[in-house]
């Protein structure tokens, strides 16, 4: 009979809780040190042991999970979720940030003007021929 891990590689168990699409991003990000154990940078070959805390960061946000169980197969989304418990202190300023991105959003786009299309790329191309000539 098979006996339960008692520790799994980090990348294995990243990739299995669904926090990336596959092991080699999982490696890639922990070896870029976005992934911490326990507050600090870690291998890819590190064994994950229940009870312990990741903090992953992943585009804007940094998640901080407790790892409740392990897992070296990849399930689908309800069951890796079973995985790790999210922090209510990550989860409040997840959502506290997300807000305030919403609403510098909108200031952003003023300060960053797109790039001009066709149309407006003939206007400046005659504009500036004109002051040539």
């Amino acid at each position: 009979m098979a006996e339960a891990p008692s520790g799994i590689r980090l990348d294995k168990w990243l990739w299995a809780a669904r926090f990336y699409k596959t092991r080699s991003l999982a490696k890639q990000a922990v070896e870029s040190g976005k992934v911490h154990y326990n507050g600090e940078r870690c291998k890819v070959s590190k064994e994950v042991h229940i009870g312990a805390t990741l903090t992953i960061r992943t585009g804007w946000d940094n998640k901080i999970v407790d790892v409740i169980a392990l897992s070296d197969q990849r399930r689908g989304a309800p069951e890796a979720a079973l995985l790790y418990c999210e922090t209510a202190d990550s989860i409040r300023t997840r959502e506290q940030l997300a807000a305030d991105r919403k609403i510098l959003g909108a200031a952003a786009g003023a300060l960053h003007p797109e790039r001009p299309n066709k149309k407006q790329r003939r206007q400046i191309h005659r504009f500036k021929n004109l002051n040539d000539e």
